[in-house]
């Protein structure tokens, strides 16, 4: 597998994701109509021009999964049992089409389920950087992990 075990996590570790993605209009227009949002800073060229923006805003849920979703293959592909929860999501700084986005990822905690003998729960905190080193969004994501153990066995 891709991601790590629960057993193979170490707090304090740190993932500098490969990946990078330019995100496009399209991502904006498509994501936003996907998602039924409607609100013209993501969907209006000449609205946004009137902002303090000056041209549409990335959908911020959009940003939110593509910060997430650059993190899988590092951390949880195939060694996950799912997401509990997302945490403390900020967006300090716009995300605009045309930016590129990098991400970091920190094992915050580290703690074997009490429900699920099986299983851990990993504590990881992403941060989302555009090109020139700006951070554009942090989150702390939840995820039930399977223990390697009791995976093979």
């Amino acid at each position: 597998m891709a991601g790590l075990w629960f057993d193979e996590f170490k707090i304090g570790q740190v993932f500098k994701h490969d990946v990078r993605r330019t995100v496009t209009e399209t991502d904006n227009v498509m994501f936003s109509a996907m998602t039924h949002n409607p609100a013209a800073i993501h969907l209006d060229r000449e609205y946004a021009s009137t902002t303090e923006f000056g041209r549409p805003l990335m959908n911020s849920v959009f940003t939110l999964g593509l910060m997430v979703g650059i993190s899988v293959s590092d951390t949880t592909l195939g060694t996950t049992v799912g997401n509990l929860g997302w945490d403390e999501i900020r967006f300090p700084r716009p995300l605009f089409e045309g930016d590129t986005v990098r991400v970091e990822t920190k094992v915050l905690e580290l703690r074997k389920s009490k429900s699920r003998p099986d299983n851990g729960i990993v504590i990881f905190q992403h941060i989302a950087f555009n090109q020139r080193g700006e951070i554009v969004a942090t989150c702390k994501r939840s995820a039930l992990m399977y223990c390697l153990n009791a995976k093979k066995s």
